[in-house]
């Protein structure tokens, strides 16, 4: 009876552990803001935005949360992701099929925009500009509301263009997209 109860013990130990190292997730337990995606389809090219969801609650964000002249990882999180299935030209530059990190380096009148080649980063900590792909300018202006919640959206294309619209606090950034690629056929 001694040795089946030193079993039983054993065994409940041995699944408490296996059961907590399956739910620990270790982005998981560092993830404070939701999962949003921005997506579209246009001629069989796909084109989707995987980012963390920060909200202002109160906070001064640009300048202040998210400092000027800083790489940031235009999101909360996990580097922002973009992938597209087909080419496409982003701000005017050209964009192979591929999935990239997103980071963006906010300033007052102007962001600048960057493709990353080094995935799974988490937040810009490790960021590194030698696997940039693409670095451009855009221009930010100040809306009159604000915006709670950090969103990337796409735009509905019009005539094979879209914008990709991002929103936070009272600053908006639209970044010009044409779609140009065969959309992986």
């Amino acid at each position: 009876m001694k040795s089946f109860t030193v079993y039983l013990l054993v065994l409940i130990s041995l699944t408490t552990i296996a059961c907590q190292s399956e739910s620990e997730d270790p982005t998981t337990d560092r993830r404070k803001s939701p999962i949003a995606i921005a997506q579209v389809n246009h001629e069989g090219t796909y084109a989707k935005i995987v980012y963390g969801q920060p909200y202002k609650r109160g906070r001064v964000i640009f300048g202040d949360l998210v400092p000027y002249g800083e790489v940031w990882r235009t999101g909360a999180n996990e580097a922002t992701e973009l992938t597209v299935t087909g080419d496409i030209m982003l701000a005017g530059e050209r964009v192979e099929a591929g999935t990239y990190a997103l980071f963006s380096i906010p300033n007052t009148e102007t962001w600048t925009i960057i493709l990353n080649s080094q995935l799974g980063q988490w937040g810009a900590f490790d960021y590194n500009a030698d696997y940039d792909v693409m670095r451009v300018d855009v221009s930010a202006t100040k809306m009159e509301d604000s915006a709670e919640a950090f969103t990337i959206q796409f735009e509905e294309v019009e005539n094979d263009s879209t914008n990709i619209v991002m929103r936070w606090d009272q600053t908006e950034v639209r970044i010009p997209v044409e779609f140009i690629g065969d959309g992986g056929a």
